[in-house]
């Protein structure tokens, strides 16, 4: 059996073995058992009463969180030459057309996030062996296949995210920064949860929202009562 080291000790007895915590006290306890040397990313984990393999149980959704993730996210627009300016303005890192459909072609994908056209998605759409096993196609459901290309820049930037429910039936996410305070990591952890609820597919039947774990970079799951959701 392998020794606990100095930090692992400190943080063993702060987590009451099979105790669920209210989000609010899991938001602020994640703080506390996180004791690496860099701002590690707040993960949340909730796993839904689904069968994702039924169309008509997939949970797929966006959320804009109010205190954005803390990541530098680096938004590709596509687009025709008269939105570039505006897309630009709202703070696209790269923006054009053919000459980075040529880049992803020869296997450039240094970005996050790639907002575009519908125009535009016949041409977008040979790249999908890049882009698909990387997450980075476009898609209207997820807001980044849009006229207003602008906006959409702006609120990918400001914090807006895209999930689904993996073939598990969980839906995993980053929801900030250790470095948050525990008020802003509540925040965006009951914004997300409530985005879930709102998405509860009809043909789902029993208990919708099954657990929900926060957790840390390289830290221990804090187990959730997920009623707490609704107590704040």
């Amino acid at each position: 059996m392998s020794k606990l080291t100095k930090n692992q000790k400190s943080v063993a007895g702060k987590i009451e073995a099979g105790k669920a915590y209210s989000l609010k006290e899991a938001a602020a306890l994640v703080k506390e058992i996180t004791t690496t040397k860099f701002d590690a990313s707040v993960d949340i984990d909730v796993r839904l009463g689904v069968d994702p393999r039924k169309a008509n149980q997939m949970v797929r959704g966006v959320v804009s969180l109010p205190n954005g993730t803390g990541k530098t996210v680096r938004v590709l627009c596509l687009c025709t030459p008269e939105a570039e300016a505006a897309a630009k303005e709202a703070g696209a890192d790269y923006v054009g057309l053919d000459e980075y459909i040529e880049k992803i072609k020869g296997g450039w994908t240094d970005i996050d996030v790639i907002i575009t056209m519908p125009a535009i998605m016949g041409k977008i759409g040979a790249l999908g062996r890049v882009l698909g096993p990387r997450g980075l196609m476009p898609n209207p459901k997820s807001g980044t296949v849009t006229m207003d290309v602008a906006k959409a820049v702006r609120e990918v930037k400001q914090g807006k995210i895209d999930f689904k429910v993996d073939k598990t039936g969980i839906v995993h996410t980053s929801i900030g920064k250790v470095s948050f305070t525990p008020e802003q990591i509540l925040g965006n952890a009951k914004e997300f949860v409530n985005t879930i609820i709102k998405l509860k597919p009809s043909a789902a039947k029993g208990t919708y929202i099954k657990s929900i774990y926060l957790s840390s970079t390289m830290s221990k799951g804090i187990k959730v009562d997920p009623k707490s959701v609704d107590e704040i």
